[in-house]
């Protein structure tokens, strides 16, 4: 449970390690009790051990606060990619993003083998702009090297003044060499949600769920409440908020729930329903997910394919199926602490296999713009996938012009009745209804 994992200072390092130790089934006997006991206080004092003799020893005088961050660090980062320690100022500036305004280059970043790990870029923002793209390792930030940070400490280097360049090295797969890309920091206001009137139909593309995403999807359907139906485009969204995405969801669902969470105890399990009253007043809905769509975007894209209230279209997501809870620390900054795994309405876990997609498009790709993420289950020490075998990720690429976008033009069709889709009886091969080169694979999927 949540409250079990509030501490502060030393003495909640020993109290955190004593639930474990504790927490033991009806079998264990008190010998084992106590045994478990005396090793773990065994660890503890070699702990402290290592730390005076780092003080007194090592060639250089290191801070003691460095010493404490990195070892809380170490031990959070070692658990899964996604939990870490945030340090009061990495706090407040995750607090300050998920408002929706920050100072950076706007990426979404991971940790993969020392590298940072680029997730996705943030549509509009210095790096989408530079080019940088998902699965792109950075293996240089002006010139020095990544290996051996944290990802708080690479993170807080790229971060700067405004309009201070940054030279980041770039590892892409598929190109035999590294490469330099110089990117102008700026303050990253990020519009979560986009809309526009596309060819007949209510074109709704939501970048990132942070506080303002809800809101901004409400604000598209009043906008375009004569339209016949609407694509919602969650292509290379990395998630956000749990809160928006069970939001966004709602506006979309007349009842039923959204998402669960179970985390480590059965009285952990939490359900997430919506509330009566659908938006889009049962109009077709066709949702668009890629390898690139991760975390809350999953949560929506999943929800509405089990209430089968919207068909999802493209390539299988990222697979990220777990929920991270910020534990604030008072004035020692906060833990992010992967509490929970999420699962569908129906019960299934997204964690390491994504979800399918109802029909899958695959975009015509051309050669030097391939991307590919590896997906969750490409993410070193992530967790282990329930009762299915995982999977990897699969195409990230969006073309940039919307007349080359196949998966935009399928689903547009779909809304349109151009095209039909029958979950019961799924063809068994589709083309874009485009010539050439321009025709993409298209294999309807069966639920």
């Amino acid at each position: 449970m949540m409250h079990r994992t509030m501490i502060a200072g030393a003495a909640g390092l020993v109290s955190l390690a004593l639930v474990g130790v504790f927490a033991l089934d009806a079998g264990t006997t008190r010998g084992d009790a106590e045994a478990a006991g005396s090793d773990t206080y065994r660890q503890l004092n070699l702990f402290g051990d290592v730390f005076e003799r780092v003080r007194s020893d090592y060639v250089e005088q290191p801070e003691d606060a460095d010493l404490i961050d990195n070892a809380i660090n170490g031990m959070l980062t070692a658990l899964d990619p996604h939990s870490s320690y945030l340090n009061s100022k990495t706090f407040r500036d995750m607090q300050v993003q998920t408002r929706g305004e920050f100072g950076g280059l706007g990426i979404e970043v991971t940790m993969e083998e020392g590298f940072v790990k680029v997730v996705a870029p943030i549509d509009d923002t210095p790096a989408d702009k530079a080019g940088l793209r998902a699965n792109d390792l950075i293996t240089h930030l002006d010139g020095e090297p990544v290996l051996g940070l944290t990802l708080s400490a690479a993170v807080e280097k790229m971060r700067g003044p405004v309009n201070a360049p940054i030279t980041v090295t770039i590892a892409r797969e598929g190109r035999a060499d590294t490469f330099d890309v110089t990117i102008i920091r700026d303050i990253i206001r990020i519009k979560s949600v986009r809309y526009r009137r596309d060819e007949g139909v209510g074109y709704i593309r939501v970048t990132t769920f942070n506080e303002q995403t809800s809101d901004g999807v409400r604000e598209a359907l009043r906008d375009m409440s004569d339209m016949p139906g609407y694509v919602l485009d969650l292509r290379n969204n990395p998630g956000g908020l749990l809160d928006q995405a069970i939001g966004v969801t709602d506006i979309f669902l007349e009842q039923g729930e959204v998402v669960s969470t179970r985390g480590r105890y059965p009285e952990d399990t939490q359900r997430y329903n919506s509330r009566p009253g659908d938006l889009a007043d049962g109009k077709p809905v066709v949702v668009l997910v890629n390898g690139g769509s991760a975390s809350a975007s999953e949560i929506v894209a999943g929800a509405l394919q089990d209430h089968e209230r919207a068909v999802i279209i493209g390539t299988r997501s990222f697979g990220k199926g777990s929920v991270q809870t910020i534990i604030p620390l008072g004035s020692d900054g906060a833990i992010r602490l992967t509490t929970a795994r999420y699962y569908t309405p129906s019960g299934a876990s997204i964690q390491a296999k994504g979800i399918v997609p109802d029909i899958r498009v695959e975009q015509n790709v051309p050669d030097e713009e391939d991307v590919r993420t590896s997906g969750e289950a490409g993410l070193a020490g992530h967790l282990a996938a329930e009762g299915a075998e995982e999977s990897n990720g699969s195409s990230a690429y969006v073309p940039d012009d919307p007349k080359d976008d196949v998966q935009l033009i399928y689903a547009r069709d779909l809304v349109l009745g151009r095209r039909s889709y029958d979950p019961q009886q799924p063809a068994s091969t589709a083309d874009a209804g485009s010539s050439g080169d321009r025709a993409a694979v298209m294999e309807p999927i069966p639920n």
